[in-house]
């Protein structure tokens, strides 16, 4: 039974966004250590960490509609900013990107179950 046919769970959903908050610190760590060929990957891991505490420190994570409607705002913004990133550029396309992810999971409830270190696009 995936989580799809199960009620909408705020506690496996701040489950998975907190693994995945580390995940992507470690994926930052690593990146740091391999140097200036790896800059793209460490903005990428500050994207998914940056979505992932922002949507874990927000209350609406106990009600999937209020939820969706958080990431969409979220969504709609016109800048995000974290010091520390080597493009600007890039880091605001991977935060859509992994907020157009996190949107789709929630709105299908499917996902969160997946508490791997590397997940599928």
């Amino acid at each position: 039974m995936s989580m799809a046919d199960e009620e909408w769970n705020g506690d496996a959903v701040r489950g998975w966004l907190e693994r995945r908050i580390a995940a992507s610190q470690t994926d930052q760590v690593r990146a740091e250590r391999a140097g200036r060929d790896y800059e793209d990957d460490y903005d990428k891991a500050a994207a998914e960490e940056w979505v992932c505490r922002q949507a874990w420190r927000h209350p609406s994570t106990g009600d999937q509609a209020e939820f969706g409607k958080y990431l969409k705002s979220v969504l709609d913004r016109d800048e995000y900013s974290r010091t520390g990133v080597y493009s600007e550029r890039r880091f605001e396309r991977e935060v859509k990107t992994c907020l157009r992810k996190l949107m789709k999971m929630a709105k299908a409830n499917e996902g969160f179950a997946n508490t791997s270190h590397f997940q599928k696009g």
